[in-house]
């Protein structure tokens, strides 16, 4: 998978933002990068800071830009165009205070332009890199909420599993006059549908299996629901995508559980991409793959945004940065 994804860059080079550029781990990764010089890091924090660091470790960045908040001729430029994007809701003041923390400011180097896409998280929590992304970047035209998704590898074998890292679950919204605006089968439908999109970035040709308690009518409840009627969504979203649902796992992975449980299905027994009902189950079942199934779990990758931002977790080590600044870039 990665030789594949480096394949790509070195025809597309690509910029991406570190927002924790003194963590050893970046610096790491930022050095291996450099070396390897595929993809250009951009390093965010104290210049002196993240060069002592940088030194301490002996990671060689030498030539990398190194962007600080604080002494940024950049800027004026950023509190003006986050004024914009804030509509009313923040002050100059307040702008710049947001862009003076490495999350807002290096978002905003990916809004401006001045680079294709940005990892954090070593240290900031999920929703601190999220937020900025969802305010500066936004969602990108026709998408209604930003998901994620684990690429799943074992050997040879990968497989997509989505939403297992933000949207808690998924209820109706309503308009300001009680009306449904936007359904949780809807909502539910896109992860599907984003989540097939990034599978073929990576190289999967995706069976989507929209993953339940209930095969083909066998449970019944609000939930079977839920997972039925976005089914029929994704499917109305993109025919020509290979979708079915209501299943349990054993009907999605299983050929002779499948075609017994949901015979004529494209998908039951041979699914690669799985979607899950709400966070809790996807959760569960990611790291199940990963701790006893002996998949690499690689994300959570970010879907629905203007730009590709990811979020790395605390508990990351440099190979994992490494690997995800190489997932993120193929993205843009």
């Amino acid at each position: 998978m990665f030789e594949n994804l480096i394949e790509v860059l070195k025809a597309n080079p690509r910029k991406i933002v570190f927002t924790e550029g003194h963590d050893a781990r970046i610096l790491e990764a930022a050095a291996r990068l450099k070396k390897d010089g595929f993809l250009t890091p951009v390093l965010v924090g104290n210049v002196d800071v993240v060069k002592a660091e940088a030194a301490k470790g002996n990671f060689d960045i030498e030539g990398l830009d190194i962007l600080d908040p604080a002494t940024s001729d950049l800027m004026d430029e950023m509190v003006e165009k986050m004024v914009e994007l804030r509509k009313g809701k923040m002050t100059a003041e307040e702008c710049k205070a947001s862009l003076a923390k490495g999350n807002y400011f290096g978002t905003m180097l990916v809004k401006l332009g001045y680079a294709d896409a940005l990892l954090g998280g070593a240290t900031y929590s999920t929703a601190d890199t999220v937020r900025p992304a969802l305010q500066l970047i936004k969602t990108k035209p026709g998408a209604n909420l930003v998901s994620s998704c684990f690429i799943m590898v074992r050997g040879d074998e990968m497989k997509v599993m989505g939403d297992c890292a933000i949207n808690i679950s998924y209820e109706d919204k309503l308009d300001k006059d009680g009306n449904v605006r936007l359904s949780a089968a809807a909502q539910l439908a896109e992860v599907a549908i984003e989540t097939a999109k990034t599978a073929k970035v990576f190289g999967v040709d995706p069976k989507v299996a929209m993953l339940s308690y209930s095969t083909k009518g066998s449970g019944k409840g609000a939930n079977v629901d839920l997972v039925r009627n976005a089914t029929e969504i994704a499917k109305e979203m993109d025919p020509e995508l290979a979708v079915d649902g209501e299943m349990q796992f054993d009907a999605a992975v299983s050929p002779v559980v499948g075609q017994l449980k949901f015979p004529g299905s494209k998908v039951a027994g041979y699914a690669n991409t799985f979607i899950f009902p709400e966070i809790q189950s996807g959760n569960i079942g990611y790291k199940i793959a990963q701790r006893l199934g002996g998949f690499a779990a690689y994300g959570p990758i970010l879907q629905g945004l203007n730009a590709p931002i990811n979020d790395l977790s605390r508990g990351c080590d440099a190979e994992e940065v490494y690997q995800m600044a190489i997932i993120t870039a193929a993205l843009a």
